[in-house]
């Protein structure tokens, strides 16, 4: 009778075992069973369940979705669409900026006008959409080459990395002109591109039009910052002579209206308890009225639920999602900041610490940091720098800023942490420069901080 298993090799003796029993050349010896993993555990839970939370895709929940209707964006389709129009009769469109605050349905509007576009047929003119996100592709020879590959068929009319400056832009051109139509440059974050590489490629595609002769160029720009034309120079405001729409941010009740549409296409009926798409929608309307933050707490709190085995998701669930969101945000936030970025923070939130609800002047947060610079062995920066690192910081939403009067002395700036102080300083501590003074906190030594939100010297 066959046996099934794995053969043991002979020692020189022909022997499997000194001891010639069982290991004897030729027996064979079973294989142990293979140990359960906990992965393969959760996988084939995963599997064999049935989720009773969702009847459609939870990707329904997520922003690169691009839903049929767009709530309380009616009159901002019917604008941008105007502006579009003329490509349709065959003319050249004005050049289109969008502005708005994160979340507030720029991209989904533009991506829905596109579509709509794309459905008309029998126009005089082809009409192309080229896209690109300028907070990956921020260079002047980046952005030309996304844009002329983006046009192209075949690898071998690609441009390649390694040409001129020049030369990309003339291939560009001739690209457009093989294409023909009217081509609209959907340029994503434009105003990350202006930041990091100036306004070079923009002066350029802004006068493309008088050097092309079988195309027509228009520029769709998309930015969250309300004043990035000021970085531009008079020549290339006057070039694009664009028109401008501005996108505001939706509130709690418009926030909500969104938030039911979606979930009426993603959730089993009843799934939702009352309350649980209100809070979402007070939560985000806090944030700047950013729909897609609204989105991710009502998508990772159907996640936490179904992790527990729930078949409704609770207002519960939608704080604890909060407070997975803002962790991941605060972590993913500070690892990105240089080390002066996070001393100064470190400085701000260990003072407000101390201090409780009340803010911190600039000055005292320029004495917090400089004492924080001599315990971790740094050079402090001067105090004009740190004022703009405040801005920045501010920008990020990990501290507020408001401006006082100060009478007589004039005015100043008090700063507060406008994230968790405790989630904030973990992340912060994952750095070896603030090591040091994690130990020091880590001990009880509290008393580095004096009640006036400085450090001793």
């Amino acid at each position: 009778m066959d046996q099934e298993g794995e053969r043991v090799p002979s020692g020189p003796s022909g022997l499997g075992s000194p001891s010639g029993g069982p290991g004897r050349s030729g027996a064979v010896r079973e294989s142990p069973p293979e140990a359960a993993s906990p992965v393969k555990e959760v996988f084939d839970d995963i599997l064999r369940q049935s989720s009773a939370l969702y009847k459609g895709s939870p990707d329904v929940l997520r922003e690169a979705y691009v839903p049929p209707r767009l709530p309380h964006r009616e009159e901002e389709i019917r604008k941008v669409a105007q502006v579009l129009a003329p490509a349709l009769r065959g003319e050249t469109p004005s050049n289109l900026l969008i502005y708005g605050k994160i979340g507030t349905g720029k991209t989904a509007v533009v991506t829905q006008v596109r579509k709509d576009m794309a459905r008309r047929t029998g126009l005089e003119r082809p009409i192309r959409f080229v896209l690109a996100n300028c907070a990956n592709v921020d260079t002047h020879y980046a952005l030309l080459q996304t844009l002329a590959n983006s046009l192209v068929e075949k690898d071998e009319e690609r441009i390649p990395t390694g040409w001129s400056l020049d030369r990309v832009y003339s291939a560009f051109c001739n690209i457009c002109d093989r294409v023909g139509g009217t081509i609209l440059l959907v340029l994503d974050e434009i105003d990350k591109l202006v930041k990091n590489s100036g306004d070079g490629v923009l002066y350029s595609l802004a006068q493309i039009n008088t050097e092309l002769k079988g195309a027509r160029v228009g520029i769709i720009g998309i930015s969250n910052d309300l004043h990035f034309t000021e970085l531009l120079d008079a020549r290339v405001r006057s070039r694009l002579n664009e028109e401008k729409i501005l996108f505001p941010p939706y509130d709690a009740d418009q926030l909500r209206d969104i938030l039911e549409d979606r979930a009426r296409e993603v959730f089993q009926p009843g799934v939702l308890q009352p309350g649980v798409l209100e809070r979402c929608a007070a939560y985000a309307a806090q944030e700047n009225g950013d729909a897609r933050r609204a989105l991710a707490l009502l998508r990772v709190a159907a996640q936490i639920a179904e992790r527990k085995g729930n078949k409704q998701i609770r207002d519960d669930d939608v704080i604890e999602a909060k407070s997975r969101l803002e962790r991941d945000i605060i972590t993913d936030c500070v690892k990105t900041l240089s080390p002066h970025y996070k001393i100064l923070l470190w400085a701000i939130v260990a003072s407000s610490e101390r201090r409780g609800a009340r803010g911190l002047e600039t000055g005292a947060v320029y004495e917090a940091y400089r004492h924080v610079c001599q315990k971790a062995g740094a050079s402090p920066l001067h105090f004009r720098s740190i004022s703009n690192h405040l801005a920045d910081l501010e920008d990020l939403g990990l501290i507020r800023a408001r401006v006082i009067s100060k009478g007589r002395g004039g005015r100043t700036r008090e700063i507060e942490i406008a994230v968790p102080p405790q989630e904030t300083l973990r992340a912060l501590e994952e750095d070896s420069l603030l090591q040091p003074l994690s130990r020091s906190r880590g001990t009880g030594q509290t008393s580095l901080f004096r009640f006036g939100g400085g450090f001793p010297t």
